[in-house]
């Protein structure tokens, strides 16, 4: 293995940072820009078309407004060029293009702590310049005006660990599949087929919304018994994410909908339902958030524009998600496993204070990736989702979900992968449809 070697250090528990004076008044955004202009200047000219200029000085922009109100800018680092095309409509030659980490300094006082004005501020029409080639943007550094305004998660690790009854150890959890097409009658045998496996956790697939065929109501008719009368059986009961996610006019009567007939967990797609959505949601829910990051490749995928991760998951936690998506290693997406482990450093990582949000690993997920995941985040305060890594076991879906336990269990107690293929046939069964496991 080459990019899972590297130990996350960071911890639920680790103490914030402290923060300096200008970190309580200021929101501190960096970027990854390009432009043929010189790096500075095409900051300075970045931090006043969000702050208080425009394409010329006008009459009303006093020194004293500007003194007060401006973005300034903090730091320019120049980086190594990537070889990539400038954006469309992009002004100067491009032959000349200089690449730069740049940092800026905006007054809380331009927005307020308000999710919805701050990206107005630091991710608003900045992605549109013509003096830049490419412009992303990387991390924020958040005033505690922020955790005042927003309450973050309710629930996060501890909270979803008492809810499904798993105090310790990684929780495996699956998704149902195929993602769309089964009745409520045929969901209810697939859940009860899990729980019985000893599943802790089942998420509807974020294409499953509120359609005619499979609508929310008839799906949570038919799943909640399931899981009752598993609880009844063995006292454990597992979470069941129904995916809620509608206009934000709809949340909740969505969430008492589940909530209602006994369900303990309801998701929302962040960037379908927007942070406000989200936020909305979060100071109505009983239960846990489980946050979906469907669409993030579109404002993340591309080094030249958009939002990182780090930046993208700390606005997502404010809003109260309970759980956030970060990929895993040897995913079947585009994310490389240093990224990943980057994601999943970045949500265990303290922000102001609030709740711990649990990293959800998901795509491509199966036992053979346990032991290298756990060697590299140094963690089970995970919520591993595998869908074709149980549905796919030869041996069927309860055997998937006793190869995940094995594996990560084994994993945690320091065991090789040699010791835990060899304690557990589901997981030398695992190996004859996935390959061999991570090293």
């Amino acid at each position: 293995m080459s990019d899972v070697s590297q130990a996350i250090p960071q911890t639920d528990t680790a103490p914030a940072a402290p923060r300096s004076a200008a970190q309580t008044t200021y929101v501190v955004a960096t970027y990854h820009i390009e432009t043929s202009l010189d790096p500075r200047q095409a900051a300075e000219i970045l931090a006043g078309e969000q702050s208080t200029g425009t394409f010329v000085r006008v009459a009303r922009e006093s020194d004293d407004v500007r003194a007060r109100f401006a973005a300034k800018v903090d730091d320019v680092e120049e980086l190594p060029l990537t070889g990539s095309s400038p954006l469309p409509g992009t002004v100067g030659d491009p032959a000349a293009r200089r690449r730069a980490r740049i940092t800026l300094r905006f007054p809380l006082d331009n927005f307020g702590p308000s999710l919805p004005n701050l990206q107005a501020a630091v991710a608003g029409n900045l992605f549109e310049m013509k003096e830049l080639a490419a412009i992303k943007l990387v991390d924020l550094d958040l005033p505690t005006a922020f955790a005042e305004r927003y309450p973050g998660p309710a629930f996060g690790v501890a909270g979803t660990r008492r809810s499904m009854s798993r105090a310790d150890g990684a929780m495996i959890g699956t998704i149902v599949k195929p993602s769309i097409g089964l009745s409520p009658d045929e969901l209810a045998q697939f859940v009860e087929e899990l729980v019985s496996a000893g599943i802790d956790f089942i998420k509807d697939d974020e294409l499953q919304g509120n359609g005619p065929t499979a609508p929310l109501a008839e799906r949570v008719r038919a799943v909640v018994p399931v899981l009752e009368r598993h609880a009844d059986r063995t006292g454990v009961k597992p979470m069941y994410a129904f995916n809620i996610t509608d206009d934000i006019g709809r949340l909740e009567a969505n969430h008492d909908l589940v909530v209602d007939a006994g369900g303990t967990c309801v998701m929302a797609c962040v960037n379908m339902v927007g942070l406000s959505g989200v936020e909305f949601l979060r100071r109505h829910s009983a239960v846990p958030i489980h946050g979906h990051r469907a669409m993030f490749g579109a404002v993340s995928r591309s080094e030249q524009l958009g939002f990182s991760f780090r930046a993208w998951q700390k606005l997502a936690r404010l809003s109260g998600v309970d759980h956030l998506h970060t990929n895993g290693i040897s995913n079947k997406f585009y994310e490389s496993d240093a990224e990943v482990l980057d994601s999943i450093t970045a949500v265990r990582e303290p922000l102001l204070g609030q709740t711990p949000t649990l990293p959800v690993l998901s795509s491509g997920q199966w036992a053979g990736l346990a032991h290298a995941t756990y060697a590299a985040t140094g963690t089970d305060d995970v919520l591993v989702l595998s869908g074709g890594g149980i549905h796919g076991h030869p041996d069927g879906s309860a055997a998937g979900v006793a190869s995940m336990r094995a594996a990560w269990a084994s994993a945690v107690r320091g065991e090789s992968v040699e010791e835990a293929l060899a304690a557990s046939p589901a997981f030398r069964r695992a190996l004859e449809t996935f390959g061999p496991p991570r090293a």
